[in-house]
């Protein structure tokens, strides 16, 4: 295991200097299945895209329905179909960067296999990983899976317009969030209802702006 996280970490760091050098932001998004990325994806495209370039990496286990959802936003998206892999790594996002005109691109997201553990151990040469939870999958996900949310740069607590039907305890997720991670950005949303997505917006789109600089 060792020398398969050093080789990744190798290629990381090969794409990272990469990104850095065409003054481009990566995303890896990290969450469970369901929780909510492609519908945030698709929000983030119809409220930025006019402003930033932007580019799509699907990761999936099998099927491309995800990018299907973007391409009627008219941005560059590549498929990695993983055939029963339970995250992307850095070799195979090495792989498909060529597909990608890299100078007219600002921000390139990632959407990493559905899952919680596998993904959060390896570097994909982002500028930083985003954790995405929903309230239907119950408060306990910081407490169990420490590592993503000690990875994570922010987190997107989605789903809030279902708490009155759930037992979702906003008040356990966060105590449990700032014994891991004291310092992380929460933003609580729905992206169906919209709520608290325009804060996230002018969040990622500082951030966009900072790696340009």
């Amino acid at each position: 295991m060792k020398n398969i996280l050093d080789r990744n970490q190798n290629k990381a760091n090969e794409i990272r200097n990469l990104l850095i050098l065409k003054k481009i932001l990566m995303v890896n998004i990290i969450s469970s299945p369901g929780a909510g990325k492609t519908t945030l994806l698709e929000r983030t495209c119809d409220a930025l895209g006019a402003k930033f370039r932007i580019g799509v990496i699907e990761g999936d286990i099998t099927t491309d329905r995800d990018a299907q959802r973007l391409k009627k936003y008219n941005i560059p998206i590549v498929v990695i179909n993983t055939e029963g892999g339970c995250h992307l790594d850095s070799n195979s996002i090495s792989k498909v960067l060529d597909c990608f005109d890299l100078d007219n691109l600002d921000v390139l997201f990632v959407e990493n296999v559905g899952n919680l553990i596998c993904p959060s151990q390896f570097d994909l040469g982002e500028t930083f990983k985003l954790a995405i939870v929903s309230t239907t999958e119950g408060d306990d996900k910081p407490g169990k899976y420490p590592m993503l949310f000690r990875e994570a740069i922010a987190v997107l607590l989605n789903k809030i317009d279902l708490i009155p039907y759930t037992n979702f305890n906003f008040e356990s997720f966060n105590s449990d969030l700032i014994k891991i991670n004291s310092q992380i950005p929460l933003f609580q949303i729905s992206c169906t209802r919209g709520d608290g997505l325009t804060d996230w917006y002018k969040w990622i789109a500082d951030q966009i702006i900072f790696s340009q600089l």
